[in-house]
């Protein structure tokens, strides 16, 4: 687990805008926009974006990359991540706050990249964003893991405890290697 990887490092992460800074390759204008996407926006996506800006933070990249999440589906628009979700978050160092909200059409061109948790998220966005247009790439999520052979980041939402920590294994697995993609590309996922 990434927590274990970076032990001491792990801390209550909150919610920061980035400004961009110098990267080594240059002085980036804007930092590189990443907004993660699941259905409802109260457990994967949420879990992600918090999981991602604590490790940017503790890489010292927090002005690198900037997160948000999103939900395919205005259910649960103007809630709290789902109490579960923050428990096991909360014992991994990690906090998860935020309001849900579903994807907007201004995504697609506020962000750089667009990545879904399962393969429902990236049709339903994929949907939109062939409306809308936009410059963002969309792409699933657990294509960036490496310590998982998973294709879908499972929807803990109706399972126990076990599936959130799942969860956040995964979470933690896929935005390692999306840290050390944008490191090496020099401002890049892609």
């Amino acid at each position: 687990m990434w927590t274990e990887r970076y032990d001491g490092m792990a801390r209550a992460a909150t919610c920061c805008i980035s400004r961009g800074r110098d990267y080594g390759k240059g002085m980036a204008e804007k930092p590189y926009r990443i907004l993660f996407v699941c259905m409802g926006n109260i457990c994967r996506s949420p879990a992600g974006e918090c999981v991602m800006r604590m490790m940017t933070e503790s890489e010292g990249m927090g002005d690198e990359i900037e997160c948000d999440s999103a939900g395919t589906i205005g259910y649960h628009a103007g809630n709290a991540p789902d109490a579960r979700m923050r428990k096991a978050a909360t014992a991994r160092g990690i906090r998860i706050d935020g309001a849900a909200r579903q994807v907007r059409e201004s995504d697609f061109s506020d962000f750089d990249l667009i990545l879904t948790m399962d393969e429902e998220n990236f049709a339903d966005v994929d949907q939109m964003r062939g409306r809308k247009g936009g410059r963002a790439d969309v792409r699933r999520f657990c294509e960036f893991l490496t310590e998982h052979d998973d294709s879908d980041v499972p929807d803990p939402y109706y399972g126990g405890d076990a599936g959130f920590e799942y969860v956040l294994d995964l979470l933690e697995d896929g935005c390692a290697e999306l840290i050390r993609k944008f490191k090496e590309t020099g401002g890049r996922v892609a």
